[in-house]
């Protein structure tokens, strides 16, 4: 049988999914209500 409290001690997270979560994180990704905003801003003639 499974111990669990020894398991989760011996749990360390992925530094794959620590780097992917960084990248996430620090980068700038336009969403939908980014680009909404640019076209309504173009369109209105402001920016």
């Amino acid at each position: 049988m499974l111990n669990f409290e020894e398991e989760v001690k011996k749990f360390h997270p992925s530094l794959e999914i620590e780097d992917a979560e960084d990248a996430i994180y620090n980068s700038h990704v336009s969403d939908i209500t980014d680009i909404l905003v640019e076209m309504l801003n173009e369109i209105r003639g402001t920016k």
